[in-house]
């Protein structure tokens, strides 16, 4: 009998441990980074009510195949890069969008 009480403390003790054990641990950080990669293209249109350029681009290894495709700029970027205009930049997805940053001459 008392090895018997005994075994079940021994196993409530433990049980209790590991619940306030697990309400210790603080959840993993979450990561909201946003994943970029390098583009290189060929602007073909410039839309300055959506504050977007659509882009000729080449193939992005291991991402995605050569397209065209819009994406939102900032207004800077807008205002300096014109149709036909060859660009390099990061392009990354950000919620619904996709997005190009650092927005460069491309070098020949």
């Amino acid at each position: 009998m008392k090895t018997r009480l005994l075994a079940t403390l021994l196993v409530l003790s433990a049980a209790g441990l590991s619940v306030a054990a697990a309400a210790e641990t603080k959840p993993a950080a979450k990561t909201d980074a946003v994943k970029r990669h390098p583009l290189r293209g060929v602007v073909t249109a410039v839309d300055a009510e959506r504050s977007t350029l659509m882009v000729k681009h080449e193939e992005i290894p291991g991402v995605m195949r050569a397209m065209t495709m819009a994406f939102k700029v900032d207004a800077k970027t807008l205002a300096a890069v014109k149709k036909g205009d060859a660009v390099t930049g990061l392009m990354s997805r950000q919620g619904k969008d996709w997005v190009l940053e650092n927005v460069q001459p491309a070098g020949k």
